[in-house]
């Protein structure tokens, strides 16, 4: 990898796990609870400068970082509660980088952050209500074609660990 991509992918890429084992799933889930107190602790004390800081050249500041990652988890959960309720439901995509430069992004981040511990709780909730059929389930990407919930868990659990990683990361490189 170059240097690009340790900043831009701090902990790989994503890939799918080999299978859609319980404990695998479990382990997914545990990640999304804990993520509300990770995000947290990783912006905790910062100042509005550093809020404002790219995480890289050309990438986004800790505060857009903070507020993707309300937006993301978000539409996600809408599309584990469509997939659960529709037969493989077609989703719309969404620009992310130009959400990232919406208005909203530039508030303080707390909000963003109540938010995501909110929005975990239930995401939490109704993962574990989830049979194996369940995981089975899935919706159709514009981009990504047929996802199911299993590898969806999988995912957006690794994007909250991904998106720490940016502002930790960060921290460490300037020694905050």
């Amino acid at each position: 990898m170059t240097e690009i991509d340790d900043l831009r992918y701090p902990i790989g890429r994503f890939n799918p796990p080999a299978s859609s084992m319980a404990g695998i799933r479990a382990a997914h889930i545990q990640g999304l609870r804990l993520l509300p107190e990770h995000l947290r602790n990783a912006v905790s004390g910062l100042s509005e400068e550093q809020l404002d800081t790219p995480y890289r050249e050309s990438g986004w500041t800790v505060r857009q970082v903070v507020h993707h990652v309300a937006d993301s988890h978000a539409n996600s959960f809408v599309r584990f509660k469509l997939a659960l309720t529709e037969d493989w439901p077609a989703i719309v995509a969404y620009d992310e980088k130009a959400w990232a430069e919406l208005a909203d992004s530039k508030l303080p981040v707390d909000g963003s952050l109540a938010f995501i511990g909110a929005l975990h709780e239930r995401w939490v909730a109704l993962l574990e209500s989830m049979t194996e059929e369940d995981f089975r389930k899935g919706y159709v990407h514009p981009k990504g074609g047929r996802q199911n919930l299993a590898t969806a868990l999988a995912l957006y659990e690794w994007h909250g660990r991904h998106h720490t990683a940016h502002i930790t990361g960060l921290r460490a490189r300037k020694g905050w």
